[in-house]
C-alpha cells in the first residue's frame, strides 16, 4: 500500500453522528469562468465537488477526463467526488485517481464483480462509491453496501443534467438506509438527479445525507446563494 493509500484507509471513517454533506455538480458550471464558480460555492458551504464523467456509451451524453479532475485538483482543495458513468470503469481507475480524485464512484450495472470494483479503488487510497440506475433492482446493490464508502442512489435516470426528481425515489433512498442502519455501516447515502430545496429535503426525511445538486446551484442567478438555501433545506446551519 502506498503512503497515500494508508493514510487515506486511516482517515476514511466520516464523521459521526450522521451529517448532512452539499456537493454541487460542476455538470452545469459555466466553464468559462470555472475557478470562480469553484471559489463561489465552497465559500458559500460546499463539502465536495462532484464530477460527473461521462463516455457517450454508458449513457448518451459525452463529458470530461482525467484532466479536467487535475485542473479542478489545482483550483481547490474540496474533496472531489468522481462518478464514473463509462463502461469498463476499472480500466480508468488508475488514470483518475492520479489526476487527483479523492472519490471514485462507479455504477453497479457498469461492472461484472461490485464488490471487487469497491476493493480496487480502496486499494488506491480513495473512497469508493457505488451507484445504481432508478430501474435497476436493488437486491444486489444491498448486498455490496458493506464495502462502500457512499451509496449513490440515482434519483434520474443518468446522462443529462437537469432533469425532475423522479416520484418513488424516497421509497428507494428508505431501502438502502435500513441497510445502513442495520448493519452500522460506514456509508454515506447520496442522492443525485433533481434535487433542489424541496427535493434534497424529501429525500433528507426519507434518509439521504449527501446532496448533489447541478442545475439548481450553478444555473441560479446567484449560485452561492442557492448552495445555501439547499443547506438551509437539510438543516445545515
Amino acid at each position: 500500500m502506498t503512503e497515500r493509500s494508508a493514510a487515506a484507509v486511516s482517515a476514511r471513517r466520516w464523521a459521526r453522528p450522521r451529517q448532512n454533506r452539499i456537493c454541487p455538480s460542476i455538470l452545469s458550471a459555466d466553464f468559462s469562468r470555472l475557478g470562480d464558480e469553484i471559489a463561489g460555492v465552497a465559500r458559500a458551504g460546499a463539502d465536495f465537488l462532484h464530477v460527473d464523467v461521462m463516455d457517450g456509451q454508458f449513457v448518451p451524453n459525452l463529458t470530461f477526463g482525467p484532466i479536467l479532475v487535475s485542473a479542478m485538483r489545482r483550483l481547490t482543495s474540496l474533496p472531489l467526488d468522481v462518478h464514473l458513468m463509462i463502461v469498463e470503469p476499472l480500466r480508468h481507475l488508475e488514470a483518475f485517481a492520479s489526476a487527483g480524485a479523492d472519490h471514485l464512484i462507479v455504477h453497479l450495472e457498469a461492472v461484472r464483480d461490485p464488490v471487487r470494483s469497491l476493493r480496487e479503488i480502496r486499494a488506491r487510497g480513495l473512497r469508493a462509491g457505488l451507484s445504481i440506475k432508478p430501474g435497476t433492482a436493488l437486491p444486489p446493490y444491498l448486498d455490496a453496501l458493506p464495502e462502500c464508502d457512499i451509496a449513490l442512489v440515482m434519483t434520474v435516470e443518468p446522462g443529462r443534467g437537469g432533469q425532475p426528481f423522479l416520484e418513488g425515489s424516497e421509497k428507494r433512498i428508505a431501502a438502502v438506509r435500513e441497510v445502513i442502519e442495520a448493519g452500522n455501516l460506514d456509508c454515506l447515502l447520496g442522492v443525485d438527479g433533481g434535487i433542489d430545496p424541496q427535493t434534497a429535503a424529501r429525500a433528507a426525511r426519507a434518509g439521504a445525507d449527501t446532496f448533489i445538486a447541478g442545475n439548481s446551484v450553478f444555473g441560479a442567478p446567484d449560485p452561492p446563494e442557492a448552495l445555501r438555501a439547499l443547506r438551509r433545506s437539510v438543516g445545515i446551519s
